[in-house]
């Protein structure tokens, strides 16, 4: 039923209709918004009015979700930091949205998936999959595989709210018993970690010839995360970690493995020695010493208040 004079609904779309300069009657989609179709629908009287021809919106084809995902993929290869990442995320929504045609997405469509997630997830990991469907979105719309209408209701999905750790930094006994439970091939990017403040990436992309300057003592990055160039001191503590280490000519990397390829993650190892490196804390003082081997913790021995068995697991490199 028609809403009014050169509108009407067919299904959920809305359709404006009016006369070209020509006298011909011409029709054309305002999208599933009335305000929107309305708005459209003015823009071509006026453009009529002004003697200029209307061109009507190009028809978009109905795309499948895996369509976009190959399309996105292309595109994020070399383009995008972190894209490894987002490759795991984009197989996952490829795998239950791939045969979906991308009208079909609407808000609740898409907060439906989000529940079904919060069940098996924790909120940032659901977070990180949605930001990387709206980004897609975003890409689908400017690639003309789907409609701005359509963009908006995946938008209009709110991200979860995170409870994120809070920052805690290792007093100087806590650092010597995490370095000394490394094991030998991450001991080095522990300690490069704990006197530069650099990000995992950073550390494991390292070249020596790229980056580090040990006769005048700093490091050179120059692709940060926020694309600024920065230069790290280099301290007396790293240095000689540094001139420890053998180059091989055979890999520009700092950090190499035993093949002298650089290490993509050491994520298992690192994890291994914050196990080994256990704490036992003081909720009063916060006075830590490194755990002994009997059961109870026992008492403080500043304060006296019962201490409590903790681990170090909220320290990790910071990505």
């Amino acid at each position: 039923m028609a809403k009014a004079k050169g509108l009407y609904k067919r299904g959920n779309v809305w359709w404006i209709r009016y006369a070209g300069l020509d006298g011909k009657i011409r029709f054309e989609s305002g999208g599933e918004s009335f305000r929107g179709a309305q708005d459209l629908l003015t823009d071509r009287k006026k453009e009529i009015k002004e003697g200029k021809e209307p061109i009507p919106k190009k028809r978009i084809a109905n795309h499948l979700f895996k369509e976009l995902s190959e399309h996105y993929k292309t595109w994020g290869e070399g383009r995008q930091k972190g894209f490894v990442t987002k490759r795991y995320h984009i197989a996952q929504l490829d795998e239950l949205f791939g045969n979906i045609p991308l009208r079909a997405f609407a808000t609740r469509f898409v907060e439906e998936w989000q529940t079904k997630r919060m069940a098996d997830n924790k909120p940032a990991t659901v977070n990180r999959l949605l930001a990387t469907l709206k980004h897609m979105f975003t890409k689908a719309v400017e690639w003309e595989m789907v409609d701005e209408d359509t963009l908006k209701r995946v938008r209009r999905v709110k991200l979860l709210s995170e409870n994120n750790r809070r920052l805690r930094y290792l007093s100087k006994e806590e650092c010597k018993a995490l370095i000394n439970a490394c094991s030998p091939h991450v001991r080095p990017i522990v300690i490069t970690a704990l006197n530069t403040g650099m990000r995992k990436e950073e550390i494991l992309s390292l070249e020596w010839e790229k980056h580090i300057d040990l006769r005048h003592s700093f490091i050179l990055l120059d692709k940060t995360k926020n694309g600024e160039r920065r230069e790290v001191p280099i301290n007396n503590t790293l240095r000689e970690v540094l001139q420890g280490i053998v180059r091989r000519i055979d890999s520009p990397y700092v950090f190499i493995d035993g093949e002298g390829k650089r290490f993509k993650d050491v994520k298992r190892s690192f994890a291994t020695a914050l196990k080994k490196a256990d704490f036992e804390r003081c909720p009063e003082c916060n006075q830590e010493r490194q755990k002994t081997d009997s059961k109870e913790p026992g008492n403080c021995p500043s304060c006296g208040v019962k201490m409590e068995r903790r681990g170090i697991k909220d320290f990790r490199f910071h990505d």
